[in-house]
């Protein structure tokens, strides 16, 4: 049977390991779930354009990622005015190649759903090692 002192120890050096492990991850864990909100809202729009691809007048919208992550990690007015400069720029690029107005064109649209898929993956697993690698600490705390 362990000491009280001896059990202090252990819980303290469990401890430990696990503020050390979430020192190393708690800001990456809250940049991941942010960072797949935004893949989730980007895919969003970028399935509602594939819904009105055949809709006359309608624009394309989309999200710049790297922006958005930006802007959610800083509020600084720069990231503001960064994000509305991004913004300005692909709405330039919103221009209709239809006659009817309609400014979806189908192989971007899927390009860009690969993509942001991918990105989203990517993150999942990012997040998934960091809970395997917490829960490896918590067994070998016992």
């Amino acid at each position: 049977m362990l000491t009280d002192e001896a059990q202090c120890a252990s819980q303290v050096g469990t401890r430990t390991t696990v503020q050390i492990l979430d020192d190393l991850y708690a800001g990456h864990i809250d940049r991941i779930q942010r960072s797949m909100g935004l893949a989730s809202q980007r895919q969003e729009l970028l399935v509602n354009n594939l819904a009105n691809i055949n809709t006359p007048g309608y624009k394309r919208k989309d999200m710049d990622f790297t922006v958005a992550l930006e802007d959610a990690k800083s509020s600084t007015t720069e990231k503001l005015h960064a994000f509305q400069a991004a913004r300005a720029k692909r709405s330039g690029t919103n221009a209709s190649i239809r006659t009817d107005g309609n400014s979806v064109d189908l192989e971007r649209e899927v390009y860009d759903i690969s993509e942001t898929e991918l990105r989203y993956n990517i993150l999942s697993d990012m997040a998934a090692r960091y809970f395997s690698n917490l829960k490896n600490v918590i067994r070998e705390g016992k």
